[in-house]
């Protein structure tokens, strides 16, 4: 069995109305496809970027994996939403953040110059920007930042998916509309009660980036491999209960929750950087 690391991701899926032409029939294309299947060719276009005897990780395909969020109503429907994986942008910006903290020769080996230039080659000047501007996919490995954790809910919507060995991921899902509010008042109790937290910028900047999608979409934090250590999971519960005893002095109930959420994590930092 491969093993990956420990990557988690905060995704904007968007009604069909909210893409281009030529991105709806992208989607048009692949709605009908199992969820699972998605993952599993993802991972498999990954490993195999990565096995290639010539060092490249960037995608070579002008193609792109679309995911199908299928939300339920209070009717029992489901609604479908969409969300581009944009790889070809993410691998990119990917690589330039590698840049600026390695150097060479390591960085030659994992990202050879012939690779990059290839790889500006490929992009579209115009549909890069584009989707710099609407980048639906954040990623973070070995741990989720607590800051996703304001924008849900123990009781959202939530889907637990098992594989052969365990869990293999966890999804949770909420309208973006409703998850920009609770961003908001999180930020707001923070501005007042404690304002030198670094969480009060990330949850600033998180803001703007979900006010970049159509209101109607929905936002899903997908824990990858993580939740099968995890889950079941109060993050939620404990960053929303953290901030509420700030907000109201009770610096003895922020520590306690902030104590929970430590030790609960710490041990999935850890991993990163065990041999």
């Amino acid at each position: 069995m491969t093993s990956f690391p420990f990557v988690s991701y905060l995704r904007v899926f968007e009604p069909l109305d909210a893409f281009g032409d030529e991105q709806q029939v992208l989607i048009m294309d692949q709605r009908n496809r199992d969820r699972r299947e998605t993952e599993e060719l993802d991972r498999g276009l990954s490993l195999r970027r990565i096995t290639r005897t010539v060092s490249d990780p960037f995608p070579h395909s002008s193609g792109d994996l679309v995911r199908v969020l299928h939300y339920p109503s209070p009717e029992g429907l489901t609604t479908p939403y969409y969300c581009p994986n944009q790889l070809a942008v993410r691998s990119t910006l990917a690589a330039e953040s590698i840049s600026h903290s390695l150097h060479n020769p390591l960085l030659g080996v994992l990202l050879p110059e012939a690779a990059r230039d290839a790889q500006q080659q490929r992009l579209d000047p115009d549909s890069f920007a584009d989707s710099l501007a609407k980048l639906h996919t954040r990623s973070s490995t070995w741990g989720i930042p607590f800051g996703w954790f304001v924008l849900f809910r123990e009781d959202d919507h939530t889907e637990v998916v098992e594989g052969k060995h365990g869990i293999d991921t966890v999804r949770i899902s909420a309208p973006l509309s409703q998850c920009i509010d609770r961003a908001r008042y999180a930020a707001a109790s923070l501005a007042v009660a404690a304002p030198g937290l670094d969480l009060l910028d990330e949850l600033t900047e998180i803001t703007e980036w979900m006010q970049t999608f159509t209101l109607t979409g929905m936002l899903e934090l997908d824990y990858g491999r993580v939740a099968d250590l995890v889950y079941p999971d109060e993050s939620p519960t404990d960053v929303q209960a953290g901030i509420e005893s700030l907000a109201e002095g009770d610096m003895t109930g922020a520590a306690a929750a902030y104590r929970r959420l430590a030790t609960r994590w710490i041990k999935i930092r850890q991993l990163a950087r065990a041999s």
